[in-house]
């Protein structure tokens, strides 16, 4: 394993680096860098949380290291990737006086339009916004140097490619073009071959077929729609997750998990698109230094940075066994063990095999004892709007009050008045491995 300075990188930079724990190239790293650094486009297929972030953001910062003016921009699928990138990318760059300015629906566009007007050598985005800023003749990207599609397939599965080739078309010809995914359909190669210089290297960091890592352990349960919810308490009982997102397909869902498992006293964060921006942030923070569960749409599952998730639970199957490849990403960073749980009914078993062929993993049945738990019912969607406090309440929404509800029980966990189990039954000890610092390595 070379050095950052072995692979070109200026000893400024190297010690800013040292500060955010960077000591060393990962995998990704150390093939993409010197190739971006010699001018090359480059096309990466790696895993999630291989240190993809890290990859095309050192070099492109040691490039344009004091220099002045809108240098690069970096497009990313949801709001949270592009304020990670761009934390990320501040702190590189902050002995340079680089300047970054993150972009996103859902937030102020007039302080973004003002942050643009201070200047920027660095712009982080989302499609949309960018675009929006675009027309407002508030971006100029005519002198752009670099361009970088961060998760592009998941761009495409979000319908923001078609936007990509509109931003690029505003973009000069000569310019550096780096396109980083987890997975390789035919439409982000296209994009490729369209927009970026014939000689551009293409590059599988990994074994070709291996788009999960090989630390984590798949399993699956069959459940009905009515035992579904005493699955996933059966899960939690054998397993004692430390740390684990649930991912459900729709708002409404997540909702009622959220709500159940906090009447059981769980440490439990909602996180879905229906959620202000403001109440987002305070989720993943909540669940970032500490909270044992997040309940998440798949706004959770794009490229988010979750540190030392132990678990990744699909409380709802997911659609594709792309959409499987990119939540089970969150868990097993940086070659950490793990484990990836899917519930399905039994019409869904065929969505087993596309896992299986699109993972390329083996996924196991796992026998849960569901004697243990008792037959504890999900709330139903007029049942749920139809409580006090369920819409609306801030103590329900995003963690807002979970600190508070449950300030009284830190020491253990126990069923309470959802009908499962009486108070006075102690769950064990939380555990919680976050120390609450932040860990810039495997983004």
């Amino acid at each position: 394993m070379r050095t950052f300075t072995e692979i070109g990188i200026d000893d400024r930079l190297v010690e800013q680096l040292k500060k955010m724990n960077f000591t060393s190239p990962t995998e990704v790293q150390e093939v993409s860098i010197p190739l971006i650094l010699d001018g090359k486009d480059v096309v990466v297929r790696a895993k999630t949380g291989t240190g993809k972030t890290g990859a095309f953001l050192i070099p492109v910062i040691n490039k344009i290291w004091g220099t002045r003016g809108l240098k690069a921009i970096v497009l990313t699928p949801t709001r949270e990737l592009a304020k990670q990138v761009a934390e990320v990318a501040d702190k590189m760059g902050k002995e340079g006086k680089l300047h970054v300015v993150t972009v996103y629906g859902g937030a102020s566009i007039n302080a973004q339009l003002d942050a643009l007007r201070r200047g920027a050598n660095i712009v982080v985005g989302t499609p949309g916004r960018v675009l929006d800023l675009i027309s407002r003749d508030a971006l100029n990207l005519s002198k752009i140097e670099y361009l970088i599609l961060d998760e592009a397939d998941v761009m495409l599965d979000m319908g923001f490619i078609d936007d990509a080739r509109e931003i690029i078309s505003y973009m000069p010809r000569e310019r550096q073009t780096m396109l980083f995914s987890a997975t390789m359909p035919r439409e982000i190669l296209s994009i490729a071959k369209s927009h970026m210089k014939k000689d551009r290297e293409n590059l599988i960091v990994g074994e070709e077929e291996e788009v999960t890592v090989k630390s984590i352990s798949h399993y699956y349960s069959v459940a009905g729609r009515n035992q579904k919810f005493r699955t996933l308490l059966a899960y939690i009982e054998q397993y004692q997750p430390a740390k684990a997102i649930i991912f459900t397909n729709t708002k409404d869902s997540a909702n009622k998990i959220h709500y159940m498992l906090k009447q059981m006293e769980f440490n439990a964060i909602l996180l879905h698109g229906g959620l202000t921006q403001a109440e987002r942030e305070r989720s993943l923070n909540n669940f970032k230094r500490g909270s044992q569960f997040l309940i998440a749409t798949n706004v959770a599952s794009r490229g988010l940075d979750i540190p030392d998730v132990t678990d990744i639970i699909n409380y709802d199957a997911p659609d594709t066994g792309n959409s499987y490849v990119h939540r089970v990403g969150r868990s097993a960073r940086m070659g950490k063990d793990g484990r990836a749980f899917t519930i399905i009914s039994a019409s869904e078993q065929s969505l087993i095999s596309d896992i299986k062929r699109k993972a390329n993993v083996k996924i196991k049945i796992l026998d849960l004892d569901l004697e243990n738990v008792e037959n504890v019912q999900m709330v139903s969607s007029t049942e749920f709007y139809g409580r006090k406090g369920s819409r609306g309440d801030r103590s329900d929404r995003g963690g807002y009050g979970s600190e508070r509800q449950n300030s009284g029980n830190r020491g253990q966990r126990h069923y309470g008045n959802s009908g499962g189990r009486s108070s006075g039954g102690s769950r064990g000890p939380r555990r919680y491995n976050n120390d609450g610092r932040r860990d810039y390595r495997d983004l």
